[in-house]
């Protein structure tokens, strides 16, 4: 059970990012005079806006993925394709907000990773289903 320490981690830590996209938002808010409920308004507030959606939209997926992957193919593969969607978001979002034609980098790293964790998570619920 200790090795779901691992998972548990990385599930600590895409929370932490959307908090994180909270605040930028936030924090964007203020700087270009965006009032609530208002979605657009200033450029840079519209990327930030974007970030964490598009971050709230991928933690979603992400979640279920990593934590079927943990439990039925292996902590330690959920663990390393979760750090490596970890990275893949952080990436297009700092990228997103920098330039957003730049993202692409991060993002297919973060779906290549949340593919991972689809198809070994698959794998593990089939063999397990098979096994009986």
């Amino acid at each position: 059970m200790p090795a779901l320490h691992w998972p548990a981690l990385v599930t600590l830590a895409a929370l932490a990012l959307n908090f994180a996209t909270v605040a930028i938002v936030g924090r964007a808010r203020g700087k270009y005079g965006v009032k609530a409920p208002a979605t657009t308004g200033h450029e840079l507030f519209e990327r930030a806006f974007r970030v964490q959606m598009n971050t709230l939209e991928n933690t979603v997926i992400f979640l279920p993925a990593l934590w079927l992957c943990a439990l039925y193919f292996g902590p330690l593969t959920a663990t390393t394709l979760g750090g490596l969607w970890l990275v893949g978001r952080i990436w297009y979002a700092a990228a997103y907000l920098r330039e957003p034609q730049s993202r692409g980098g991060g993002f297919v790293l973060a779906f290549v990773a949340w593919g991972g964790l689809m198809i070994a998570a698959s794998w593990g619920v089939l063999r397990a289903l098979l096994a009986g």
